[in-house]
């Protein structure tokens, strides 16, 4: 008779795992629009059967919270259900044994202090407040509100130019977007409940690359009113486009040489190559857009004046200013900003970095792309220094190793504490201070903390800053517009407040952000520019959406793009990343599973064919 035995998972063990990996799926899958009551009781089960039950604010105290979360969504509960919830999920929250009641009971506080009136509503009217006004998931995170699973199914029949007409109805920026879009429709897409979320900008790269040229849908006729915009990058270049497509006369003021905001002077061209951002830029001006470059706002002309010659403004200067760390020695010969480094690249003046050591103080995708251009351009050592664990890093996970790929040395867990230099002022190397992860801080990642350990030296020659980008205000700010920390105050619609005829919107409202999100902010103000101004002008496209295929794509693995290899990509700025074959491309366009038409898209009209 043996004493032990070798432990190995029975058939029921192996069943509830599957089941477990199931629901973890269908979370991820949860599209918006949920009603968030009826969410918090089904995670609370979940919670529920979890516990040992040891404790009584668990076995007791989690049902009787079932019990009243139940009571409200029968439309049976009253205010003192409410009352009783929130002092009951305080008491389990302070009482539990162990996490799992704890964060059981938080979890439905939250609810209660978040969506109040949605409590509320069901209390007193017997119905959810929560309006499903897309209910398409990957549509309804996209910012802009692209047709997504209209043009994946048009991929899907090698309609390309169709493809990207549907694209441009909402996202004049489409071959752009295609190469550098951080693709937040893919986060709850449906088809992660059966395997994975469909590869959506891979599929838009492939139209935008076999599609050839598209024009842009002729201007509706002239209304005789004239719009200024302050800022060629995605933003206001997306105003632009819409406005002059409805038939106003659009001038567009950039301070720099170039068009292309920091899609030009903020992403490196083995991104984002200059020569398919200008693909984007020849269809937007085909509209008849104006464009005076070399100007600066508030030296060569003023707010005042421009205000004077047009009937309406859309400010969306975008966020380019530098920020400093704010440590001994940062004016030190060799200390530089993202913000600098990048402009001068975009410019096509490349700065020579040939057997330097390179540090990069920063954990976003613009310190990820100072990382990687300075090892194209020729430094001996490339080292990124950022205060958290690489978890925390904001940065894509592509471009983390793809860093890491091409020998750039990611170093977490220090934090920039001063700078020393030689003799001569020059920067000889960057102090550290080693961190340890603390308590959560509001946006849920750790804080980090000094650790008890001695600062560390990191011999370098040149010291990138990419903390983040500031607005430059000042010239707004004098003429009255309002500014609260830092940012333009503009409400939703991109109203100025008090200032008629002036709108803002994108970086300078929101700080820094995505290209899809300038975009979308682009594309509201348009709409309500052309409000103001006394028009209701639609835009729309005829192209009609394939029928669904009554087939069904058995689960597999999704197709992700493959760059070419780390030692052949790093020393140049050439295109790192390769396109689909048109095999992937058919693949990968069937797997999805046409939430526009089941999945309450058409029950809730989900196809928004114009606005």
């Amino acid at each position: 008779m043996s004493r032990l035995s070798i432990i190995t998972p029975n058939k029921a063990q192996t069943v509830v795992e599957g089941l477990y990996r199931d629901v973890e799926r269908r979370i991820i899958a949860s599209p918006p629009g949920l009603c968030p009551v009826d969410m918090a009781a089904a995670f609370l089960k979940l919670c529920h059967a979890q516990t040992c039950g040891k404790c009584v604010p668990c076995r007791v105290g989690l049902g009787q919270l079932q019990v009243l979360l139940e009571r409200v969504l029968d439309g049976k509960g009253s205010e003192d259900d409410l009352q009783l919830i929130e002092k009951t999920a305080r008491v389990i929250k302070n009482s539990a044994d162990c996490a799992i009641g704890t964060e059981a009971a938080e979890m439905v506080l939250r609810g209660v202090l978040g969506f109040r009136d949605d409590y509320l509503e069901h209390i007193h009217n017997k119905r959810c407040l929560f309006n499903i006004y897309q209910p398409v998931p990957c549509v309804a995170l996209c910012p802009a509100n692209v047709d997504i699973p209209g043009y994946i199914a048009l991929v899907s029949h090698e309609r390309y130019a169709d493809a990207v007409r549907l694209i441009r109805k909402d996202n004049p920026f489409v071959t752009s977007c295609a190469m550098v879009c951080e693709h937040p429709c893919e986060a709850r897409c449906r088809r992660n409940m059966v395997d994975d979320a469909i590869n959506i900008r891979a599929l838009k790269r492939y139209a935008v690359d076999n599609a050839g040229v598209v024009p842009a849908p002729p201007c509706a006729e002239p209304t005789g009113k004239k719009v200024a915009i302050l800022g060629g990058g995605p933003g206001g270049l997306s105003a632009a486009y819409y406005l002059a497509l409805m038939g106003h006369h659009v001038e567009v003021f950039e301070k720099h040489k170039k068009l292309g905001g920091m899609l030009r002077y903020g992403i490196p061209s083995y991104r984002l190559p200059r020569e398919r951002l200008d693909e984007d830029l020849e269809a937007i001006l085909s509209t008849g857009i104006t464009v005076h470059t070399g100007v600066d706002v508030g030296k060569d002309v003023t707010l005042p004046q421009l205000k004077e010659a047009f009937d309406c403004i859309y400010i969306s200067i975008g966020a380019q200013s530098d920020k400093k760390i704010g440590i001994e020695g940062e004016d030190k010969r060799g200390v530089m900003s993202a913000v600098q480094m990048l402009r001068s690249i975009g410019d096509g003046a490349l700065p020579d970095f040939r057997k330097k050591r390179v540090v990069v103080v920063g954990g976003g995708n613009v310190a990820m792309d100072c990382t990687r251009s300075a090892k194209r351009l020729g430094a001996e050592s490339v080292t990124c220094v950022y205060r958290r664990r690489k978890v925390d890093m904001t940065a894509l996970p592509d471009e983390i190793e793809g860093a890491i790929g091409e020998g750039c040395e990611i170093m977490c867990m220090h934090a920039p504490l001063r700078i020393s230099g030689d003799e001569d002022d020059n920067v000889t190397a960057l102090w550290a201070q080693p961190q340890i992860v603390g308590p959560m801080d509001s946006g849920g990642r750790p804080r980090p903390m000094p650790a008890d350990a001695p600062p560390v030296r990191i011999p370098c020659d040149i010291i990138i800053v990419a903390i983040g980008q500031g607005i430059e205000t000042q010239p707004f700010e004098e003429y009255g517009v309002p500014i609260k920390r830092g940012v333009i105050d503009a409400m939703a619609s991109s109203d100025v407040e008090n200032i008629d005829g002036v709108f803002a919107g994108g970086d300078c409202v929101t700080g820094p952000a995505t290209v899809i999100r300038a975009i979308a902010a682009g594309k509201v103000a348009a709409a309500n520019i052309d409000e103001y101004l006394g028009f209701n002008h639609q835009i729309t496209v005829d192209v009609e959406i394939p029928p669904v295929r009554l087939n069904t794509m058995p689960a597999g693995g999704r197709v992700n793009t493959t760059e070419r290899s780390a030692g052949e990509r790093n020393h140049d700025f050439n295109l790192i990343e390769c396109g689909l074959t048109h095999e992937e491309a058919m693949q990968e366009s069937c797997r999805c599973l046409r939430c526009d038409h089941y999945g309450y898209g058409n029950f809730k009209g989900g196809r928004v064919d114009k606005w």
